[in-house]
This record gives C-alpha cells, structure tokens and sequence, in this order.
C-alpha cells in the first residue's frame, strides 16, 4: 500500500543485491511501533504485504542457491560492485508528496518520480548490455530469473518496486491518495516504454484482490483501486498507441472487457467505468469504435439486456458512442432508434420504452447522473442551432425548414417533459421527484419563453404546490432551492419572467403564493419597472384572462396515485371547484393588471416640463392598456361570438368564451374606479399643456360611448328606466363639462368642473356596479353642474328638443320621472335649498357605501366647493358625527328598513350620556351643590350657538328639552338624517357582514374628512365655532359610547391641527361673546371634571384657543368679568372631589393670559386660607407664587392690597408644617418667595408691621437664615 514503507535512507540503488533476510527483518522490526498506531484495518494490510515480501524473498534466496557452482566460484573473483551513493537511485518522499492534498505538490512528485525512474532505468538498461557482451548468460540473466514472473521482466527493480506501490497506493481511502498515484502510474506508463501495458492490466487485478468473502470497506478499496488503475492506463494513452502502431492487437477488446466487467461487479463502479471507456474512446479513432470498443465481449450483452432492466449507464455509453458512429445497423439494442435522430429517440414510443433507464439514475442523488448532461444537451442544442440559424438567415425557400424545426423542437422537448418529468419521475418517489426538478433547473437557463411554458406544466406545478405546502415534507428544501433558483433564471429576462408567472398562476388557479406560504409571483411581477416591460407583462396577463383553455384545477401528484380518485369520474361539485378556480385565476388577473402600474418607475433626468410630460406620456401609456382591458370585460359583452373589432379604433376586443361572473365584473369596474382615482392623484405633476391630452377620464368615456355604438356589443346588463336615464345624463353633462373646461383653460373654475367631471364618472361606474341604488344621486350631481356651471345648462337646453323626442318613446310614466327631475323639486323647496345644500345632501346620501375612489372624488370635489357651503349644508354634516344608534322606535310602523334606528342627537341626551361617561359620580357629602354642578355638566352639550342669522335654523342647537318637538333638529334635518342611516342597513345584514355600528362608524370617518378639508381651507370663518362644538360634543361622547379609537384620535387630530394650532381662527366683531362664553365654561368644566386623560388635555387646550378669540375681541369689561367668573367657579370647585383639575393647567392659563391671573390673584389667596386639604393647599400655594413670580408691571399697591392675607397663609402654613419632605421643601420655598417679593418691592416694613407676634416667631423659627433680614 502507497507509504507504508518509510525508510530513513533517502536513495534507493537499483542494482544492489538484494539484502539478506536478517536486514529486512531488522527494518521491519524498526517500523513496527509505528505500526502499531495506525488503525486495525490498515495494519491488516501491511500484514499481508509484508506476507507477501517474505515469499517472494524466500523464493529469490532459493533460486540462488540452486545457481552453478561456477558462478559462485567467478562470484568472489569479479570485482565489487560501485558505491550506493554514486549510481541513480530512487528517492522514497516523492511517494508521499502523491498524497499531498495539493494538486500542484502531487504533479511535481509526479513528475520527479518519471525523472528517477528514467535514470534508473538507463543505468539499468547499460549495466544490462554490458552484461550480455561480457558475460553473455550470466549473473545479469541469473538475477533477472530470480525476480518473480511480473510480466516486467526488462524494468529495473527499482521501476518493478514503483510499479507495485503506485498499484497498491491507489487502492488507499487516505485522502488524495488515489488521485496522487494513479497521476504517478499514468505518467510513469507514459514515459517509460519499457513497462507492458499488457503486464499492468494483469497487475492490477493481482494485487488488488477481490472475493465475494471480502468485507465492505477494504472490497470497496480495492475495487476503486482498479477503476483508479485502469483510468491511468488510459490517461497514458499507451492503449490507443499500442493499437494504432499494430491494429491487429486484441488490447482495446481487453481493456473494454476488464473495464465493463468491473463495472459489473457495483452499481456505483459502472458510471465511472464508462467514463473510463469514453476517455479511451476518445483517444481511439472512430473505426476502433465499431471494430473494437462495440465488439469487446461482454458489450453487446450489456446494451441489450440495458432497457429492460433499466441501465442508465448502457444508455450514456450508447448516446456518446452513437455520437462517433454512423452506421446502418441496430447495434444498441433498444436503447437507441434506428436510425437515429433526435425526433426518433424523443418520440413518445421510444422514451416509454427506456423510462426505466431514466427512472434508475436517481441512484447517485443529490449528483445527477452524467445521462442527463447529455439529454439536456440534446434538447437544447437543437433549439440554439435553430435559434443561430433564425438569426443569420433570412432566405425565403427556408423559412418552413424553420418553423418545421422549431415546431419538432418543441414538440420534443413537450414529449420528454410529459413521458420522462411527468409520466415518469414525478409519479414516482421522493427521490425521482427530485431528480425531476433538478432536471428542470438545469433545463430552464437555456430555453426560450415558449419552451419554458412547456417545462412548467400543471403536474410540474402541482408538485411543486405539494411539496412546497407541507414544511415537513423530505422535498421541502428541494422545492425552496428550486423557486430560488427559478426567480435567479427568470430575473434576468422579462420574457420568461413572463412566462414563469403565467404558469406559475394559470395551473395553481391564481393561488401558488397562497398555497405555498410564499411571495414569489408577487416577487417576480415586481420586476417590470418600464414601460416596455410593462406592456408586455399586461398583455400575457389580458391574453391568460380570455384563454381559451379550459383552465381546470387538476388534482395533485398524491391524488394521482389514489385509486379512489380514478374510480369516480368528474361530479358537480368538481366541475364547480374547476369554475371556481377559473374566477379565482380571472381575479387575480384583475388584482394584478392593475398592480403593474404601482410596479412603473418612471424618473425624469431633469426638472423640464418636456422631460416630465415624456414621463407621464409613457405611463398614460400603460393606463389607457390597463383601462381597455377593464372596461370591455367589466362593462361590456359581446352578443355575437367572442371577439369583435372596432374600426373606429382599430383594435380588436375580445372576451373568454364562459360568461364572466358578476363577481368577477364587479372587481373589473371597482379595479376601474382605483384606475381613475390613481390618475387623479398623479394630476399635479402633469404638465399645463399636456392635461388635456393625457386625462384618463375623457379617455374613459370616450371609450365607452364608441363601444357602445358597434351593433354587436351591448353593456353587460340591462339598465332599468332609472338607471338608463341617469347613465345618458352622465354621459352628456360630462361631455359638455370636458369641452368646457378646455374652452376657459386653467383656473380655479377650471378645477371645479374637472373635479366634477371626475365625480360624473364615477357615479357612471357606481351606477352599472349596483342596480336602482345610485341613479337618484347621479341625477342630482347633474342638476348640481348645471345650477353650479350655468354654460352648459345652456348647451343642455339647446338640445332639451332632441331629448324631448327621445322621451316621448318611452312610457309616460318614466316621461314624468325625467321631466320632473329635470326640473328639480317643488318651487318652494327651490327657494330654501342652496345649490350647495342639494350636493352636500347627495354627498351624504353616497358616501355611506360608496367605495374609496368615489369617497376620494367626492373629497376633490368638496375641496374646491367648500367655499360655498352654507350654514344648512355644514349643520348636516355636523349631525352625522353625532349620530347614535339605539333600539327600534316604536312609533316608527311605516318605516321599511328591518335595520331601523334612532338617531340620538338632542344636546340634552348627549349630555346624559357624557353625565355617565365622562363625569366622575362620586358622591360627596361636603359639596352642597352637586345637583348644581350636574346642571352645569348638561350645558355642555347647548354649547352650539344660541343664535344665528338663520332664524329657526339654529333652534336644531339651541335648547335641550326634553320633548321630541326640540330635539336638536328640526323635522326637514330629521327627514334628511334618516335616509343616510336607512342606506347604511339596507339589504346589510346578511352573517358575516359587517356591523351597524362599524358601518356607521366608516360614515362618520368619511364625513369627519370633509370637515377636515374645510377647516384646513376656511380656519377663519365664524362657523369654525360650530364645527368645533359639534366635534367637541362627538368627542366627549365618544368616550362613553360605542365609539373607536381611530374615531376618537381622528376627532382629536382634528382639533388640534385644525382648529387649536391653525396660524389662523376666526376673530373680529363676525364672533359673539355669547357663544365663547358658552364654550369656555364648557371646556373649562370638562377640563376640571373629566376622567379621561384625552378628553381633558384636548378641552385645556380649546381653553387656550378661545382665550385666543376673545383677547382679539374688544371685549367690554363686564364680558372679561364673566370670563373671570369661568375660572372662579373652577376653583371654587377644586377643593372638592369631584374635581380633577390640574393647577399646572391654570399656571399656563395666568402665563398666557397675565390679565387673567391678576384677577384670580385674591380669589386664589382666599380659596388658598378655605382650603382644609393639605396637600391641595400645598397647590394653591405654588398656584399663587406663580402669579406672583409672572406678574406684569408694578405690583406694590396690589400686594400692599392683600399683604394681610399673605401674611395670614404665611403663619398657616408654618403652623402646620408637613412630614413629607418634599411637601416641606414647598411650603418654604412659597414663604421664602413672599419674603423676596416683599424685598423686591421695598415694602419691610409694612410687612413687619402685618406679621402677628405668632408669624414672627413661626418665621423665625422655621425660615431661619431666610428670615434673618426681616428681625427687629
């Protein structure tokens, strides 16, 4: 075995006679404690080579003895031999340098050891010669005789030694070691011609004996010791020489034969053994091929005896064989056609009959078998060669050869994916699944988009589904490893990015990423950023939604194999689920067409208006493919056939031959609506010159009316009378509108009718989307256009007569519904409703389920009309953040709504409720008044104005009676109140629907926008006061009811963004006190007596706010008294429990207000001396330090004033000192603060003379050096 003989002697001599017995004994004793050290196995080993050592020196020492005595007597007579040191010797390191786990170390010991052996085998060839002319039969053919028959009789010892350990030494399992020494026997077998190949083909199986009685490792070594041993003759290339030089030689039909019968003898030997024979193959030329390699015994048996028993290993022979071979003749077997060609052997027949072949390579998982490195190169060099063909020709006479070789390409690759990927491995086990699919991986960087559709089938995906949906599966992490793989291949080109996700989608039913816990579809349709890319991606998409393939949901790999299953044919519930999954693929197509656009990068390189309006050219681009594609499937059907063309826009439109689902209609109108609302966000980078041009809406409508007009498209369902109207009144209203809005150009009034135009459309939408429910409305926003933009009532007028005509076909009835809609309502109603009113009243009548786009339009369109609105309009918004549902009312018989309502919005009931909710109920046997202060709670809630120019409008906030009569609303707002409420549980109350109050609640949301959008655009108007009482009242009572947090933070966002910190609020003589008044004592008593942090913190700051109001206000004396009065009966009330008022907050008030501090100043000493809580008085005391510290101007008379009643807290406070340290350390610092204000002010000795002789002791005492100025 390679270096287990290590002597310290560095040179060998080749010609030395060989030592005695006692001197190898003698080396062999000195390596054996070494020996000992090394494992069991390999001391094995070295005990039969040293077996073997020794017979073969008892041999060569009886053979001389039994040499004539002639020869013994010339023995001693001949003179000695040279020295050891001066002849060419063998260096034994170059050995173990073959080991070297570098390969460069093993190719110089390699190449050092060819060099030895060369000199010894000169020097032993010479001294041969010489001994023949001298000798003649001598001692040189003596010695030869006495070595044993190797076959290497003219090779010096020393190259006989070699020899013997380079054999043994790659059967080693030492690391590198094999390796190492089959390089050292081939370069050897190269170089040196005097060794016999036919000697080491002999050699080889000798030394490394093989028996069935052998145990695993040490058979498994010795067999890989030969593959290793043969491999080198090959790599000599002495075999292909010896043949070449003399054809008639058998060596080749040997080695072929010695090579396959090892290979025989393991399955693992017999891949590398073929290897073996393709290496000499190709060293051979191709007329050896025939004669010698495919007629060595043992071959022909081999290939025929392969299809049957499935041999992979016959079947790459034969492939790469059949490549050098061109012959007329089966010479095979089965395995391959005859005659051969791709289209024969990729034939359907043919691969069923060598399935087996292919299904037994899985052996050597997670390697794949060398078979399918040639398969894939014959499935893919045929389309590149076609591919290279495509593109540098362009003859006419060859362009069918073309589309025929392409067509038989695929057609290949088809039978392959459905035989061998899906009929064969797929259905078999977990390890030919994942040979499957490691096939796929190593096919799918090479094949074009169409080929890739091919590969990924419905079997290949629902297998990936199967294994991908169980992370306990063996395959799980095959089938990761595969989708990473598959998003790197499809990265990097869109087209089979494309195709990836098509397939990847159509054969999971629009459900892979969901099935198997993943984002890679979303992943990969994240990769189209332009527009190129996008348009393309759109159009597999439109193309997947109209395919005309039955898209059916095929059962998976394990139901296959279930015999259950293939016993019961197709039922309805099945042919249901496949239409199911039908829509659910349709759906998704929809969600993820329009998805593309939120993917488009589109970035100018510079700021110029040609480079933007270039940008948002090429995303109009993109949307306008979007909203054909949603309008013709959404809107539209075609009454003859599947596909319709308009010459007008010369394009074709086409739709799946199944009816589309009103579902599925549905989400393409609603995908519709967010189309139009996404271009009306992106407005305000559009160029002034290019809106016209790039306005989707018009493109929109124009679309629709020139599909309406071909014969054999009608819309997708058939209006009623209402809905028919209100659709042509939308067309029309919105068509003038748009030719309008370009007459007058950019502007404020410009804005308004784009705005509404925007609104006219999605009414139109709203309108086909659900039945009778939206036409009043959309009638309504029409006569709003007309009163609002009096040019087209005119155009709308001219062309009364040509309507006029149009309704007389009608029925009468539906004549009188138009003409009075037209006309509006009854003159009286005329008078009292603004035009603003009737489109707040449609705002409020939409918005409860109106979807997000609408709700967005309707929001554009208040923001440029909000302006206008009027006390009446605002109120009614105001009401709906009030709304409160209860029980059913009991008097309310006639009302049709199940779902029926109260709608509690009296100020006195919102009270009660805050009375619960909000105020501490404590009961407190101290405060007399506690009744009073209930009373004063209730007054919140009548904080809305008591007067307003509306006369009886404002009674709806005036009073809170109790009666019906003076609920809050007079009975037009209840009228108009009611129906919002009714619509929000009309046909809602299906299980699993959404709640009344989370229904009501989205409302209110959608209504508390609108405020916020007029707030933000008229902070200064006097009716900010009555939105912030009216959002003031929802939100105290927010806290007590069923209410949300997101209601309660968006009223309070409001508040404080809107209205508290506004640079603006409303001021002047346009305000009346009596309405801050109101307010202040409200916010004032929530601010004291609220339980909830929030509601305090916000009622303290609306303190601060209307404190802002009225120091803008000329205020006359009596009306700053009564604000002073406000904080008066606050503190009065602080030394109660029920009060929670923070003097910290009437600090801020006093530093904000100075005036105001100044007036609490005495009121504050004297509630200081009645306050009997310690720790409250303790409070009061820094309350009046504070004003004094912050005082304004001179302070002398006012503190002379109530120098007595300072004084007096002073000789309080020092009399009862506190425990607590902290306490202590306030009471000191307010006496220490009066004794440096009375130093500040030069009034000592006014303030001794008030100090009682009990002060002066207690300020002596416990101020101590503080008090030291002040002593007499």
């Amino acid at each position: 075995m390679a270096g287990k003989k290590r002597t310290q002697t560095d040179l060998a001599v080749p010609e030395a006679v060989p030592a005695s017995d006692n001197t190898r004994n003698e080396v062999a004793a000195a390596e054996a404690p070494a020996k000992k050290k090394k494992l069991a196995m390999e001391r094995k080993k070295e005990r039969k080579e040293l077996d073997k050592e020794r017979h073969r020196q008892s041999a060569e020492s009886t053979a001389a003895k039994a040499q004539p005595p002639a020869a013994e007597a010339a023995a001693p007579a001949n003179p000695p031999p040279a020295p050891v040191a001066v002849g060419p010797g063998l260096h034994m390191n170059v050995f173990r340098d073959l080991a070297s786990p570098e390969a460069s170390v093993r190719e110089a010991a390699a190449e050092a050891l060819v060099v030895e052996l060369r000199q010894v085998q000169k020097a032993y060839e010479k001294s041969a010669r010489k001994g023949e002319s001298e000798a003649g039969d001598g001692d040189s053919a003596s010695q030869m005789e006495a070595e044993k028959d190797d076959g290497l009789d003219n090779c010096a010892p020393s190259a006989r030694y070699a020899i013997r350990r380079l054999i043994r030494g790659i059967s080693s399992s030492r690391e590198y070691a094999r390796q190492g020494f089959a390089l050292g026997l081939a370069a050897v077998l190269e170089s040196i011609r005097a060794i016999k190949v036919e000697s080491i083909m002999k050699l080889i199986p000798n030394l490394l004996e093989y028996s069935s009685s052998m145990k695993g490792p040490e058979a498994k070594d010795n067999l890989l010791g030969r593959l290793f041993g043969f491999g080198a003759i090959v790599r000599s290339g002495r075999v292909s020489r010896q043949w070449t030089r003399d054809k008639s030689s058998p060596i080749v039909k040997e080695f072929v034969s010695l090579v396959v019968e090892l290979g025989g003898k393991k399955r693992y030997l017999m891949e590398p053994a073929v290897a073996v024979i393709l290496d000499l193959v190709r060293k051979l030329p191709d007329e050896a091929i025939l004669s010698e390699v495919l007629e060595a015994p043992g071959v022909q048996d081999w290939f025929n005896k392969a299809a049957d028993v499935g041999d992979p290993d016959a079947l790459f022979l034969a492939l790469k064989l059949q490549e050098r071979t061109y012959v007329q003749k089966e010479i095979f077997g089965k395995l391959l056609p005859h005659p051969f060609s791709s289209d024969n052997f990729f034939a359907e027949e043919h691969l069923k009959s060598i399935a087996a072949c292919f299904k037994e390579s899985a052996f050597c998982l997670p390697r794949i078998h060398s078979l399918w490195l040639v398969i894939t190169d014959m499935l893919v060099r045929e389309a590149a060669s076609q591919h290279d063909i495509n593109t540098s020709s362009g003859k006419k006479h060859k362009k069918n050869k073309k589309a025929s070789s392409c067509e038989d390409d695929l057609r290949n690759l088809r039978n392959f994916c459905e035989v061998v990927i899906e009929g064969s491995l797929l259905l078999s086990s977990h390890d030919r699944k994942h040979l499957a699919f490691s096939i796929l991986l190593s096919l799918l960087p090479k094949l074009s988009p169409s080929a890739i559709q091919l590969v990924l089938s419905s079997k290949v995906v629902h297998g990936l589904m199967d294994i991908l949906s169980n992370e306990s599966s063996w395959l799980y992490n095959a089938g990761k490893h595969f989708l990473k793989e598959l998003v790197s291949v499809a990265s990097h080109d869109n087209d089979r990015c494309a195709a990836v996700i098509i397939n990847l989608q159509k054969y999971s039913g629009g459900r892979f990423d969901s099935m198997t816990k993943t984002k890679i579809v979303k992943e990969l349709v994240g990769k189209f950023h332009n527009v190129e890319d996008c348009l393309y991606l759109v159009q597999n998409l439109m193309a997947l939604f109209v395919d005309e393939e039955s898209v059916t949901d095929e059962p998976s790999d394990q139901s296959q194999t279930t015999d259950e299953n293939s016993e019961i044919g197709p039922s309805e519930e099945q042919e249901l689920l496949g239409q199911g999954n039908t829509d659910l693929l349709k759906s998704w197509v929809v969600n993820t067409i329009s998805c593309v656009l939120k993917n488009l990068k589109l970035t100018s390189k510079g700021n110029s208006d040609s480079e933007m309006a270039k940008c948002i050219e090429e995303k109009f681009q993109v949307q306008t493919e979007i909203l054909k594609f949603l309008a013709v499937q959404g809107l539209f059907s075609a009454s003859l056939g599947t596909e319709v063309t308009s010459f007008e826009l010369q394009e074709k439109f086409k739709w799946p031959k199944n009816p589309i689902s009103t579902s599925l209609r549905k989400e393409c109108i609603e995908q519709l609506q967010f189309l139009l609302e996404d271009a009306q966000k992106d407005e305000a980078l559009h160029v002034p010159s290019e809106v016209k041009s790039n306005d989707l809406g018009y493109y929109l409508m124009r679309f629709i009316n020139t599909v309406c007009n071909i014969p054999s498209v009608t819309l997708f369902r058939t209006l009623s009378g209402n809905d028919d109207n209100a659709f042509k009144k939308l067309m029309a209203v919105e068509s003038m509108l748009f030719h309008e809005e370009r007459k007058i150009g950019p502007g404020l009034e410009s804005a308004k009718m784009h705005a509404m135009r925007y609104l006219l459309i999605q009414l139109l939408l709203q309108v086909l989307l659900h039945p009778d429910e939206y036409w009043e409305a959309a009638v309504d926003v029409t006569i709003c256009c007309k009163k609002s933009f009096p040019a087209i009532a005119q155009g709308d007028n001219s062309s009364a007569q040509e309507s006029a005509e149009h309704g007389s076909q009608e029925s009468d009835e539906d004549g009188s519904k138009e003409s009075d809609e037209d006309v509006s309502e009854d003159p009286n109603e005329e008078v009292s409703l603004e035009f603003m009113d009737v489109l707040v009243q449609t705002f409020l009548s939409v918005l409860p389920h109106a979807s997000g786009p609408v709700c967005f339009t309707i929001e554009q369109v208040f923001r440029v009309f909000c302006d206008d609105i009027t006390e009446t309009g605002l109120l009614d918004m105001l009401r709906v953040v009030k709304i409160d549902l209860k029980g059913r009312r009991q008097t309310d018989s006639d009302d049709e709504d199940d779902g029926r309502v109260d709608i509690e919005d009296d100020d006195e009931t919102v009270m009660e409720d805050e009375e619960v909710g909000e105020i501490d109920d404590v009961t407190d046997d101290e405060d007399d008044s506690s009744d009073e202060g209930d009373v004063d709670e209730d007054d919140f809630n009548k904080a809305a104005p008591n007067e307003t120019k509306g006369g009886d409008k404002a009674e709806s906030t005036k009073d809170g009676d109790d009666s019906d009569d003076s609920d809050g609303m007079d009975d037009d707002a209840m009228f108009r109140i009611d129906p919002y409420i009714a619509r929000i549980f009309k046909e809602r109350n299906l299980p699993g629907s959404e709640t009344k109050q989370s229904q009501l609640m989205r409302f209110k949301l959608r209504v508390l926008t609108l405020l916020d959008i007029y707030l933000q655009r008229n902070p200064g108007k006097a009716m900010v006061l009555e939105v912030y009482s009216f959002l003031m009242q929802a939100f105290v009572k927010s806290h007590g009811a069923d209410s949300t947090e997101q209601f309660r933070q968006r009223i309070a966002g409001i508040l404080q963004r809107r209205v508290f910190k506004g640079n603006e609020y409303p001021e002047g003589d346009v305000v009346e006190f009596g309405k801050l008044e109101s307010l202040l004592e409200k916010a004032l008593r929530l601010a004291s007596r609220s339980r909830y942090n929030t509601v305090a913190s916000v009622a303290q700051n609306a303190t601060f706010w209307i404190l802002k109001i009225i120091n803008s206000m000329n205020c006359s004396e009596q009306e700053l008294a009564s604000v002073i009065d406000k904080f008066r009966s606050i503190l009065n009330d602080y030394d109660r429990k029920k009060s929670r008022l923070k003097l910290g907050f009437v600090k801020e008030v006093a530093k904000r207000n100075p005036w105001i501090g100044h007036e609490l100043f005495g009121f504050v000493l004297q509630r200081t001396e009645n306050t009997k809580a310690q720790y409250r008085r303790n409070q009061m005391l820094e309350l009046v330090d504070y004003i004094l510290k912050s005082w304004a101007g001179d302070a002398s008379e006012v503190f002379l004033n109530h120098l007595a009643q300072l004084c007096g807290l002073i000789q309080e406070a020092l009399s009862a000192v506190p425990e607590n340290k902290s306490r202590r350390k306030e009471v000191r610092n307010f006496c220490t603060g009066i004794l440096q204000t009375v130093l500040k002010l030069d009034l000592k000795e006014q303030f001794q003379n008030a100090l009682s002789p009990e002060a002066y002791s207690l300020c002596e005492a416990k101020l101590g050096t503080a008090f030291a100025t002040f002593k007499k």
